[in-house]
């Protein structure tokens, strides 16, 4: 199987053709977002003087990509060498990112995915929308119910203990 790295934003912001590949090489990996909308939304834009205090948000790997949230809905691709990020949108200075101890292993813990599927979240991060603990047989018998009521039918492959009650329900 052939690896394939985890996107980050010294791989995704690159320059043009007929620039040659390493025309960005001494920007930052933070401040080549500039550039690159720069050129893509042929628009000068200015970057911030400074970090906004008391801001953070928080990287994670989306479909392959180290990601980060602006507070206006923007995201920008982001990398842990260069830990920060300033919104080229709404134009919010620069904040800070929290990336795990070890991005390195972050990434590997997603290695075996398919690119598109490799996702993996700061277990800190407040925007996380952690699913219910399937552990809590309450919860799962209130799932049970709820796809029993609305006539749905749950894959056994996705939580076998749960299909096996909505069988129970459908065939009472």
């Amino acid at each position: 199987m052939i690896a394939i790295a985890v996107v980050r934003a010294e791989m995704f912001y690159t320059p043009p053709a007929p620039l040659p590949p390493d025309a960005w090489a001494l920007v930052a990996p933070a401040e080549r977002v500039f550039r690159w909308a720069e050129h893509r939304q042929q628009r000068s834009l200015a970057q911030p003087d400074g970090y906004i205090l008391g801001q953070q948000a928080y990287a994670r790997i989306n479909h392959n990509r180290w990601v980060a949230d602006c507070p206006c809905g923007s995201a920008q691709v982001v990398t842990p060498t260069d830990p920060r990020m300033a919104c080229t949108e709404c134009g919010l200075g620069w904040t800070a990112l929290v990336f795990p101890e070890d991005p390195a292993a972050a990434e590997a813990s997603v290695a075996d995915e398919l690119p598109h599927e490799r996702n993996w979240w700061n277990p800190d991060d407040p925007a996380w929308d952690r699913p219910a603990d399937s552990s809590d047989p309450d919860l799962e018998g209130m799932a049970a119910e709820a796809a029993a009521g609305a006539g749905l039918v749950a894959a056994a492959a996705v939580r076998p203990s749960l299909a096996a009650k909505v069988q129970e329900a459908e065939a009472s």
